[in-house]
Protein backbone atom coordinates (compact mmCIF):
# COMPACT_ATOMS: atom_id res chain seq x y z
CA UNK A 1 0.00 0.00 0.00
CA UNK A 2 0.74 3.44 -0.49
CA UNK A 3 1.74 4.43 2.73
CA UNK A 4 3.45 7.38 3.76
CA UNK A 5 2.70 7.37 7.59
CA UNK A 6 0.19 5.68 9.67
CA UNK A 7 -0.06 6.30 13.11
CA UNK A 8 -2.08 7.13 16.64
CA UNK A 9 -1.72 10.33 18.66
CA UNK A 10 -3.21 10.59 21.94
CA UNK A 11 -5.56 13.83 21.55
CA UNK A 12 -6.47 14.42 25.08
CA UNK A 13 -4.87 18.44 25.89
CA UNK A 14 -5.36 17.24 29.40
CA UNK A 15 -3.29 14.68 29.17
CA UNK A 16 0.73 15.47 29.74
CA UNK A 17 1.14 13.27 26.85
CA UNK A 18 -1.75 14.36 24.85
CA UNK A 19 -0.20 14.93 21.24
CA UNK A 20 2.32 12.54 21.46
CA UNK A 21 2.23 9.66 18.65
CA UNK A 22 0.83 6.48 20.54
CA UNK A 23 1.98 3.89 18.07
CA UNK A 24 2.23 2.94 14.39
CA UNK A 25 -0.85 1.27 12.79
CA UNK A 26 -1.11 -1.60 10.28
CA UNK A 27 -3.97 -1.30 7.80
CA UNK A 28 -5.71 -4.84 8.13
CA UNK A 29 -8.60 -3.63 6.09
CA UNK A 30 -10.88 -4.78 9.17
CA UNK A 31 -13.30 -2.26 10.95
CA UNK A 32 -12.33 -1.03 14.38
CA UNK A 33 -14.54 -1.80 17.11
CA UNK A 34 -16.56 1.53 17.95
CA UNK A 35 -14.76 3.35 20.19
CA UNK A 36 -11.25 1.60 20.32
CA UNK A 37 -9.21 4.37 18.87
CA UNK A 38 -10.99 7.29 21.21
CA UNK A 39 -11.17 5.20 24.26
CA UNK A 40 -10.15 6.67 27.56
CA UNK A 41 -7.27 8.44 26.01
CA UNK A 42 -8.77 10.38 23.11
CA UNK A 43 -6.92 8.96 20.66
CA UNK A 44 -6.87 9.56 16.78
CA UNK A 45 -5.51 8.28 14.09
CA UNK A 46 -3.67 10.16 10.96
CA UNK A 47 -3.08 8.00 7.78
CA UNK A 48 -1.14 9.54 4.83
CA UNK A 49 -1.80 7.74 1.32
CA UNK A 50 -0.01 9.24 -1.84
CA UNK A 51 -1.77 7.79 -4.99
CA UNK A 52 -3.18 4.35 -3.83
CA UNK A 53 -4.83 2.20 -6.11
CA UNK A 54 -8.62 1.24 -5.89
CA UNK A 55 -7.99 -2.30 -3.75
CA UNK A 56 -5.39 0.03 -1.56
CA UNK A 57 -8.36 2.48 -1.10
CA UNK A 58 -11.26 0.12 -0.56
CA UNK A 59 -9.02 -1.58 2.38
CA UNK A 60 -8.82 1.70 3.80
CA UNK A 61 -12.50 2.74 3.23
CA UNK A 62 -13.54 -0.74 5.10
CA UNK A 63 -11.76 -0.23 7.79
CA UNK A 64 -12.56 2.88 8.53
CA UNK A 65 -15.73 2.92 7.26
CA UNK A 66 -15.50 5.60 4.31
CA UNK A 67 -18.68 6.07 2.41
CA UNK A 68 -18.33 4.77 -1.56
CA UNK A 69 -19.04 7.82 -2.91
CA UNK A 70 -16.48 9.87 -0.88
CA UNK A 71 -14.22 7.24 -1.83
CA UNK A 72 -14.64 7.75 -5.50
CA UNK A 73 -13.93 10.87 -5.79
CA UNK A 74 -10.89 10.96 -3.64
CA UNK A 75 -9.57 8.61 -6.31
CA UNK A 76 -10.89 10.79 -9.21
CA UNK A 77 -7.79 13.56 -9.24
CA UNK A 78 -9.94 15.65 -10.77
CA UNK A 79 -12.55 17.07 -8.48
CA UNK A 80 -13.43 20.79 -7.74
CA UNK A 81 -12.21 21.77 -4.36
CA UNK A 82 -15.45 20.99 -2.49
CA UNK A 83 -16.58 19.87 1.23
CA UNK A 84 -19.44 17.66 1.97
CA UNK A 85 -20.72 15.86 5.47
CA UNK A 86 -21.45 12.53 5.58
CA UNK A 87 -23.06 10.72 8.52
CA UNK A 88 -19.34 9.31 10.31
CA UNK A 89 -17.05 11.94 8.26
CA UNK A 90 -16.51 14.94 6.13
CA UNK A 91 -14.76 14.76 2.77
CA UNK A 92 -12.72 17.47 1.49
CA UNK A 93 -11.09 18.17 -1.35
CA UNK A 94 -8.03 20.42 -1.65
CA UNK A 95 -5.84 21.34 -4.75
CA UNK A 96 -2.28 22.08 -5.30
CA UNK A 97 -0.80 24.35 -8.01
CA UNK A 98 2.89 24.50 -9.00
CA UNK A 99 4.83 26.43 -11.75
CA UNK A 100 6.71 24.39 -13.92
CA UNK A 101 9.82 25.89 -15.85
CA UNK A 102 7.49 26.10 -19.37
CA UNK A 103 5.46 28.60 -16.89
CA UNK A 104 2.59 25.82 -16.81
CA UNK A 105 0.72 25.64 -14.28
CA UNK A 106 0.00 21.72 -13.23
CA UNK A 107 -1.90 21.46 -10.53
CA UNK A 108 -2.61 18.12 -7.72
CA UNK A 109 -5.26 16.69 -5.56
CA UNK A 110 -5.38 16.32 -1.44
CA UNK A 111 -8.97 14.76 -0.33
CA UNK A 112 -9.31 14.61 3.24
CA UNK A 113 -11.78 12.07 5.57
CA UNK A 114 -11.93 13.57 9.06
CA UNK A 115 -13.59 11.34 11.16
CA UNK A 116 -14.20 11.55 15.67
CA UNK A 117 -11.19 9.54 15.86
CA UNK A 118 -9.44 9.93 11.99
CA UNK A 119 -8.36 12.04 9.34
CA UNK A 120 -7.24 10.63 6.06
CA UNK A 121 -5.52 12.32 3.02
CA UNK A 122 -5.34 11.47 0.15
CA UNK A 123 -2.75 12.88 -2.70
CA UNK A 124 -2.24 12.58 -6.10
CA UNK A 125 -0.35 14.61 -8.32
CA UNK A 126 1.42 16.94 -5.85
CA UNK A 127 5.25 16.50 -5.29
CA UNK A 128 5.01 18.84 -1.65
CA UNK A 129 4.88 15.76 0.35
CA UNK A 130 3.09 16.53 3.93
CA UNK A 131 5.99 14.20 5.79
CA UNK A 132 7.62 17.39 6.69
CA UNK A 133 4.46 18.61 7.91
CA UNK A 134 4.01 15.70 10.34
CA UNK A 135 7.70 16.03 12.30
CA UNK A 136 6.09 19.67 12.44
CA UNK A 137 3.25 19.21 14.35
CA UNK A 138 5.11 15.71 16.16
CA UNK A 139 7.67 18.71 17.78
CA UNK A 140 4.90 20.43 19.04
CA UNK A 141 2.22 18.09 21.18
CA UNK A 142 -0.02 21.06 22.63
CA UNK A 143 -1.18 21.77 19.41
CA UNK A 144 -1.06 18.34 17.79
CA UNK A 145 -3.60 17.60 21.15
CA UNK A 146 -6.29 19.54 20.16
CA UNK A 147 -7.30 16.67 17.53
CA UNK A 148 -8.05 15.83 13.98
CA UNK A 149 -9.70 18.87 13.14
CA UNK A 150 -6.62 20.74 13.84
CA UNK A 151 -4.43 18.48 11.33
CA UNK A 152 -6.90 19.04 8.46
CA UNK A 153 -5.89 23.26 9.48
CA UNK A 154 -2.32 22.37 9.27
CA UNK A 155 -2.68 20.56 6.04
CA UNK A 156 -5.05 23.00 4.30
CA UNK A 157 -2.68 25.95 5.79
CA UNK A 158 0.20 23.87 4.21
CA UNK A 159 -1.48 23.55 0.55
CA UNK A 160 -2.41 27.81 0.68
CA UNK A 161 0.93 28.44 1.50
CA UNK A 162 1.90 26.68 -1.37
CA UNK A 163 -0.04 29.25 -3.77
CA UNK A 164 2.76 31.88 -2.38
CA UNK A 165 5.72 31.45 -4.14
CA UNK A 166 3.56 30.16 -7.65
CA UNK A 167 1.92 33.88 -7.89
CA UNK A 168 5.49 35.32 -7.16
CA UNK A 169 6.81 33.64 -9.67
CA UNK A 170 3.95 34.44 -12.18
CA UNK A 171 4.56 38.34 -10.82
CA UNK A 172 7.83 38.62 -11.59
CA UNK A 173 7.56 36.88 -15.14
CA UNK A 174 4.66 39.78 -16.10
CA UNK A 175 6.96 42.64 -14.16
CA UNK A 176 9.13 41.87 -16.66
CA UNK A 177 7.30 41.86 -19.55
CA UNK A 178 5.91 44.93 -18.30
CA UNK A 179 9.13 46.97 -18.11
CA UNK A 180 9.78 45.43 -21.98
CA UNK A 181 6.63 46.46 -23.10
CA UNK A 182 7.66 50.10 -22.37
CA UNK A 183 10.68 50.19 -24.35
CA UNK A 184 9.13 48.79 -27.31
CA UNK A 185 5.99 47.01 -28.47
CA UNK A 186 5.95 43.59 -27.46
CA UNK A 187 6.65 41.04 -30.53
CA UNK A 188 4.45 38.29 -31.35
CA UNK A 189 6.28 35.50 -29.11
CA UNK A 190 5.66 37.87 -25.99
CA UNK A 191 1.77 38.57 -27.00
CA UNK A 192 1.50 34.77 -27.56
CA UNK A 193 3.06 34.48 -23.74
CA UNK A 194 1.03 36.84 -22.28
CA UNK A 195 -2.64 35.65 -23.35
CA UNK A 196 -0.84 32.13 -22.28
CA UNK A 197 -0.48 33.06 -19.04
CA UNK A 198 -3.89 34.96 -18.49
CA UNK A 199 -5.37 31.20 -20.15
CA UNK A 200 -3.38 29.77 -16.82
CA UNK A 201 -4.89 32.77 -14.53
CA UNK A 202 -8.43 31.73 -15.52
CA UNK A 203 -8.14 27.60 -15.12
CA UNK A 204 -6.08 28.83 -11.69
CA UNK A 205 -9.72 30.80 -10.80
CA UNK A 206 -11.44 28.00 -11.50
CA UNK A 207 -9.44 25.00 -10.15
CA UNK A 208 -8.30 27.01 -6.71
CA UNK A 209 -11.37 29.29 -6.59
CA UNK A 210 -13.66 27.24 -4.85
CA UNK A 211 -11.07 26.70 -1.76
CA UNK A 212 -12.61 30.18 -0.70
CA UNK A 213 -15.91 28.69 -0.14
CA UNK A 214 -14.18 25.80 1.65
CA UNK A 215 -12.60 27.65 3.45
CA UNK A 216 -15.11 29.88 4.34
CA UNK A 217 -17.02 27.56 5.55
CA UNK A 218 -14.57 25.85 7.75
CA UNK A 219 -14.19 29.22 9.34
CA UNK A 220 -17.53 30.62 10.22
CA UNK A 221 -20.06 27.54 9.94
CA UNK A 222 -20.75 25.56 12.15
CA UNK A 223 -19.46 22.27 10.74
CA UNK A 224 -20.06 18.46 12.38
CA UNK A 225 -16.84 17.13 13.61
CA UNK A 226 -15.00 20.60 13.67
CA UNK A 227 -14.57 21.96 17.35
CA UNK A 228 -15.91 26.08 17.31
CA UNK A 229 -12.91 27.00 19.26
CA UNK A 230 -10.83 25.69 15.98
CA UNK A 231 -12.87 28.53 13.61
CA UNK A 232 -10.09 30.95 13.72
CA UNK A 233 -7.29 28.70 12.60
CA UNK A 234 -9.38 27.99 9.35
CA UNK A 235 -9.73 31.67 9.58
CA UNK A 236 -6.44 32.32 8.81
CA UNK A 237 -6.65 29.81 6.17
CA UNK A 238 -9.35 31.50 4.28
CA UNK A 239 -7.48 34.68 4.89
CA UNK A 240 -4.31 33.67 2.82
CA UNK A 241 -6.86 31.80 0.19
CA UNK A 242 -8.30 35.57 -0.20
CA UNK A 243 -5.24 37.23 -0.71
CA UNK A 244 -3.88 34.53 -3.47
CA UNK A 245 -7.12 34.96 -4.98
CA UNK A 246 -7.05 38.77 -4.73
CA UNK A 247 -3.19 38.99 -5.95
CA UNK A 248 -4.34 36.29 -9.15
CA UNK A 249 -7.23 38.75 -10.14
CA UNK A 250 -4.34 41.24 -9.66
CA UNK A 251 -2.05 39.89 -12.08
CA UNK A 252 -4.81 39.36 -14.90
CA UNK A 253 -5.32 43.12 -14.34
CA UNK A 254 -1.87 43.51 -15.02
CA UNK A 255 -1.69 41.30 -18.30
CA UNK A 256 -4.15 42.88 -19.60
CA UNK A 257 -2.85 46.16 -19.29
CA UNK A 258 0.34 45.38 -20.58
CA UNK A 259 -1.05 44.80 -24.15
CA UNK A 260 -3.00 47.91 -23.51
CA UNK A 261 -0.28 49.91 -22.71
CA UNK A 262 1.96 48.83 -24.97
CA UNK A 263 -0.45 49.51 -27.62
CA UNK A 264 -0.84 52.80 -26.82
CA UNK A 265 2.08 53.48 -26.70
CA UNK A 266 2.89 52.39 -30.14
CA UNK A 267 0.14 54.24 -30.91
CA UNK A 268 1.79 57.57 -30.11
CA UNK A 269 5.16 56.21 -31.62
CA UNK A 270 3.59 55.76 -35.11
CA UNK A 271 1.77 59.12 -34.38
CA UNK A 272 5.15 60.82 -33.85
CA UNK A 273 6.38 59.25 -37.24
CA UNK A 274 3.18 59.98 -39.17
CA UNK A 275 3.84 63.89 -38.04
CA UNK A 276 7.08 63.57 -39.02
CA UNK A 277 6.70 62.42 -42.40
CA UNK A 278 3.73 64.58 -43.23
CA UNK A 279 5.82 67.79 -42.00
CA UNK A 280 8.93 66.56 -44.30
CA UNK A 281 6.30 66.37 -47.02
CA UNK A 282 5.02 69.93 -46.56
CA UNK A 283 8.61 71.40 -46.63
CA UNK A 284 9.45 68.80 -49.98
CA UNK A 285 5.63 69.77 -51.43
CA UNK A 286 6.88 73.69 -51.88
CA UNK A 287 9.94 72.85 -54.52
CA UNK A 288 8.01 70.43 -55.96
CA UNK A 289 5.08 72.71 -56.29
CA UNK A 290 7.29 75.86 -58.22
CA UNK A 291 9.25 73.27 -60.20
CA UNK A 292 6.19 71.61 -61.54
CA UNK A 293 4.82 74.84 -62.29
CA UNK A 294 7.57 76.13 -64.65
CA UNK A 295 8.83 72.81 -66.03
CA UNK A 296 5.33 73.13 -67.90
CA UNK A 297 6.57 74.05 -71.72
CA UNK A 298 4.63 76.80 -71.70
CA UNK A 299 5.92 79.96 -74.17
CA UNK A 300 4.58 82.54 -72.17
CA UNK A 301 5.03 82.62 -68.52
CA UNK A 302 5.45 84.85 -65.87
CA UNK A 303 9.38 86.01 -65.43
CA UNK A 304 10.44 83.40 -67.65
CA UNK A 305 13.19 85.58 -69.09
CA UNK A 306 13.63 87.69 -66.37
CA UNK A 307 17.36 87.49 -65.56
CA UNK A 308 17.45 87.06 -61.51
CA UNK A 309 14.17 85.16 -62.10
CA UNK A 310 16.07 81.84 -61.28
CA UNK A 311 17.96 83.45 -57.83
CA UNK A 312 14.37 85.18 -56.87
CA UNK A 313 12.50 82.10 -57.25
CA UNK A 314 15.26 79.78 -55.15
CA UNK A 315 15.37 82.64 -52.78
CA UNK A 316 11.33 82.15 -52.36
CA UNK A 317 11.78 78.68 -52.21
CA UNK A 318 13.65 78.82 -49.13
CA UNK A 319 12.24 81.11 -47.39
CA UNK A 320 8.57 79.37 -47.45
CA UNK A 321 11.05 75.97 -46.48
CA UNK A 322 12.78 77.68 -43.53
CA UNK A 323 9.41 79.42 -42.26
CA UNK A 324 7.64 76.07 -42.63
CA UNK A 325 10.27 74.56 -40.80
CA UNK A 326 10.52 76.52 -38.22
CA UNK A 327 6.88 76.50 -37.77
CA UNK A 328 6.76 72.63 -37.51
CA UNK A 329 9.60 72.52 -35.06
CA UNK A 330 7.72 75.05 -32.88
CA UNK A 331 4.65 72.66 -32.60
CA UNK A 332 6.47 69.35 -32.01
CA UNK A 333 6.41 67.93 -35.22
CA UNK A 334 10.19 67.76 -36.52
Amino acid sequence: MTIIAARRYLADPADPQGGRRASALELTGTPDAPGSRAGASGAFDWIGLCEPDHDEMDRVAHQYGLHPLAVEDALSPQQMPKLDIYQKHLFIVARTATLEPDETLTYGQTAFFLGPDFIISVRFGSERAHVGLRRTLEADPERLAEGADYVLHAILDFIVDGYLPTMESLEAVAHDMEESAIDAFPEQQTIRRIFRLRRQLRRFERVIGPMEEVCERLAETEVPLIDPTARIWFRDVLDHVRRTMARMRGLKETLAAIVETASLLEQHRQGEMTRQLAAWAGLLAVPTAIAGIYGMNFEYMPELRWHYGYFILLGCVGTICTTLYWRFRRIGWL
